[in-house]
């Protein structure tokens, strides 16, 4: 899978979150300070991720900052993207399962290395939800994409 991967600071966790995606054979694209000489503003190195997965250059996006807030606000921004900002596995496979999410958000404060494991076993284990509610709110949330879309 390709996974564009944001952070606005080179903390440790966020370097471990590297190394875990390429160690479950991810293939991985860094923005931010993640990659040297890159614009390492939380929103525009979550834009960025969120954009290849938008696009199509990546099928996933995982987006970090301080708290992970302005990461996912960033990301949320890009039509078509559904961020989600998870600090534990139930989040992360609720965010899959109802929100059919497509980048996860997480926070660089909070996130320690066993917890990203748990979140990112939880995230790649889920998908999409078969429910009729899930789905119908899924039409819902590109409806309103399509309403931004057509205002500008």
């Amino acid at each position: 899978m390709r996974i564009s991967v944001s952070s606005d600071m080179d903390e440790p966790v966020a370097r471990l979150l590297v190394e875990e995606l390429r160690g479950r054979g991810h293939e991985v694209r860094a923005y931010g300070a993640l990659s040297p000489g890159a614009d390492p503003r939380w929103a525009a190195c979550s834009e960025q991720a969120a954009r290849e997965v938008a696009e199509g250059r990546a099928d996933q996006a995982v987006v970090c900052c301080w708290t992970g807030t302005g990461a996912s606000i960033a990301a949320n921004k890009v039509q078509g993207v559904r961020a989600a900002l998870c600090a534990d596995a139930y989040t992360a496979d609720g965010a899959r399962r109802w929100n059919d999410a497509n980048v996860l958000a997480l926070s660089l404060r909070l996130t320690s290395g066993p917890l990203l494991r748990e979140i990112l076993d939880a995230w790649f284990a889920g998908g999409p939800g078969e429910a009729a509610e899930d789905r119908d709110n899924l039409a819902y949330v590109e409806r309103l994409d399509e309403d931004r879309r057509a205002a500008r």
